[in-house]
């Protein structure tokens, strides 16, 4: 299978080209599945080990930490919350993503799209796509995109193994308060760190498991030091971590340039 992307100002044509088939999808109609051309023959077999499963977690275990729960779409409001301005500043953290005006972002579970809106205006000649598993998740930010009227924001149904995003085609991808939650670490950044371009950019944001003080379930934490050893584990290169934020880690990763 071959794949392109045609990026056009303002919109994105997600363009497949398969067994001569040709779909042009516009930004605002049901969320997208983009087809991947990899196939995963990696056996994961020993990167995971079970364990009785605590209060807030899953049991299965990677590099040492145990995987939280997920927050499902009955949490959508928790997102939403008022005093997330304050207390988390996500102005800072937008503003603080390395970013070009051209630029392909990917909003990997990205909820209602909290901040995928707030990420799209400082991509107007680019797009954000905004990856979710849930389907209950992608109709509630497809309301939003209609509401609004955004052009660049763009609905993706990915997998629990798989963003379904197109290789070498994402310049910049963050995840905020989401990588702990995922079943399948290693194989969603390994597809993940496929989809960056050559030097794109991953931004890991956390509660750090260093702040006991901090009032979120310790499942839903990350020590700086397993973000590092995780990223590495899928070939990722740490760049650096930026503390302006008042109660998260804002980690900066690379793809490197071969």
């Amino acid at each position: 299978m071959s794949k392109s992307l045609l990026f056009t100002t303002g919109s994105l044509m997600l363009v497949l080209m398969a067994g001569g088939l040709l779909g042009v999808p516009a930004p605002n109609i049901p969320p997208t599945q983009v087809p991947s051309a990899r196939s995963d023959t990696t056996d994961t077999s020993e990167v995971y080990t079970q364990r009785s499963p605590s209060r807030n977690g899953i049991g299965k275990v990677y590099m040492g930490r145990e995987i939280s729960k997920v927050m499902g779409h009955r949490g959508a409001d928790w997102l939403e919350r008022p005093a997330r301005e304050k207390k988390e500043r996500p102005d800072l953290l937008v503003d603080s993503l390395p970013l070009d005006p051209s630029d392909t972002v990917a909003d990997i579970g990205a909820g209602t799209g909290y901040l995928s809106f707030r990420v799209a205006p400082r991509v107007p000649r680019g797009n954000v796509l905004a990856v979710d598993i849930q389907p209950e998740m992608l109709t509630m930010m497809r309301e939003r995109i209609d509401e609004r009227g955004v052009e660049n924001v763009v609905p993706v149904r990915g997998t629990a193994t798989d963003p379904q995003l197109p290789a070498d085609s994402v310049d910049l991808a963050y995840m905020v308060d989401a990588y702990h939650e995922f079943s399948h670490p290693y194989e969603m950044m390994t597809a993940l760190a496929e989809d960056l371009t050559p030097g794109g950019r991953v931004v890991l944001v956390e509660y750090p498991r260093e702040d006991p003080s901090i009032p979120i379930k310790t499942l839903h934490k990350m020590t700086e030091t397993q973000a590092r050893k995780e990223m590495r584990a899928v070939g990722l290169e740490w760049v650096e971590t930026k503390d302006m934020l008042p109660r998260q880690h804002f980690m900066v990763f690379r793809k490197p340039v071969e």
